[in-house]
């Protein structure tokens, strides 16, 4: 997992804002405290590339991370549980949907999922939500520290059941750990396809 270059562009909260390059965008969404970051920063091999906090709810806006000069990584505010008004959590919602809805360079979105909880129906309703409007995306497993433990394994199968309710195939799965340094070479080999 080696890149000539790696840097933080900017943040937004609007769609118009974002750069107008046409470079191709993978981006990373996902609950609150979900992991977005840490996994962020093991991808590309940084310490803090991307910010940590113990907080949930910390990243508010569309933040951008230019990869090699040539595709944008972006990181988007976390949904569910923070410690916001309901008003706040709104408007980061619009925000991620507008992004997802409108933005065309988007080629696909990483949707990170804890692994060490069952299956939580924000995340469910918000996979059917993705299916309905027909956005590319693929699930990563994050915190997956003791995979293959019975406990995780558990979490990821049942996960996969309960879409299988509704839909006709899997999309991709990745099952990562920032800790362990797993699942981020699959991921960016994913990604070098998807760019061709």
């Amino acid at each position: 997992m080696f890149f000539k270059s790696k840097k933080y562009v900017a943040s937004y909260v609007k769609l118009e804002q974002c750069p107008k390059t046409g470079f191709p965008e993978f981006a990373f969404v996902g609950r609150s405290n979900v992991g977005k970051s840490s996994l962020i920063n093991y991808l590309t091999n940084s310490k803090q590339l991307a910010k940590i906090s113990r907080t949930p709810g910390k990243t508010q806006t569309i933040n951008y991370f230019l990869i090699d000069e040539n595709w944008y990584l972006v990181d988007l505010p976390g949904f569910g549980f923070a410690k916001v008004s309901k008003k706040q959590r709104g408007t980061w919602d619009i925000m991620i949907r507008t992004y997802l809805l409108n933005r065309e360079t988007l080629q696909c979105l990483f949707l990170l999922i804890d692994s060490r909880i069952p299956p939580q129906s924000i995340d469910l309703e918000f996979v059917s939500w993705l299916g309905k409007n027909e956005i590319p995306f693929v699930i990563a497993f994050t915190k997956a520290d003791k995979y293959p433990s019975k406990a995780v394994k558990k979490n990821i199968e049942a996960f996969e059941a309960e879409m299988l309710k509704t839909w006709d195939s899997l999309p991709d799965i990745f099952i990562t750990s920032a800790t362990k340094k797993a699942g981020g070479e699959d991921i960016l080999k994913f990604i070098g396809n998807v760019m061709g």
